[in-house]
């Protein structure tokens, strides 16, 4: 069925199996993981631990986004937006899928509390979305400003030959640009005070907690 013809049950649905196959940690990248190419490193156990920290935090950041944009597309006004949306969440799938990839090496597993960040990212997204849509896309431009900043900061402190989790890692930093720059282009604002120090101050939280559990 052709998305422009969901009834709001459809959309409902679709949804409900989105959340699933998200929190379930089993989704299917369009794309070939960048790690395919790059050969596994000797780390010992603190360092394999330690990058499976950084990427269980970046499974996790990948299942807000996930949220978030299923959450704005649900109740987008425009279905330009709403397709827009929809693209940037297929390439947020990938990214997922790269990460639950690599914690599978790492010998680790996603965030326990997977299910509880989904649900509020969701309730996020819904509400920007009923803000408008230049106020919902100014949350994906200030998410994505704050992802790839903490992507950096991962990008220098993984294990120096952790290679496989670094070239996920530059891809995934690489899309999120993206993803803000066309979300500014299609209108996105600034969000106002104290919008963009909250969201911060709940991904710290996100990672604290994500690094570990």
């Amino acid at each position: 069925m052709n998305a422009r013809t969901l009834s709001p049950l459809d959309r409902l649905l679709s949804g409900i199996e989105r959340a699933l196959e998200t929190v379930s940690g089993a989704p299917e990248a369009a794309r070939p993981s960048p790690a395919d190419a790059v050969d596994e490193a000797d780390m010992d156990d603190a360092e394999r631990r330690h990058a499976a920290g950084l990427m269980r935090i970046n499974h996790t950041g990948e299942v807000c986004a996930q949220a978030l944009y299923d959450g704005q597309a649900a109740l987008a006004r425009n279905e330009d937006i709403r397709e827009h949306l929809q693209h940037a969440a297929a390439e947020e799938t990938d990214h997922l899928a790269w990460c639950a990839d690599r914690l599978k090496e790492l010998d680790s597993r996603p965030s326990l509390f997977n299910p509880l960040w989904y649900a509020g990212s969701y309730a996020i997204g819904a509400l920007a979305a009923l803000a408008g849509d230049p106020v919902s896309l100014g949350f994906v431009v200030e998410t994505e400003r704050q992802v790839e900043a903490h992507l950096e900061e991962h990008l220098d402190q993984l294990p120096a030959q952790d290679e496989r989790s670094r070239a996920v890692l530059t891809q995934m930093q690489a899309d999120e640009i993206r993803h803000a720059h066309n979300a500014r282009e299609r209108g996105g604002i600034d969000l106002p005070f104290p919008i963009p120090g909250v969201m911060h101050l709940t991904s710290m939280v996100m990672k604290a907690v994500a690094y570990r559990v």
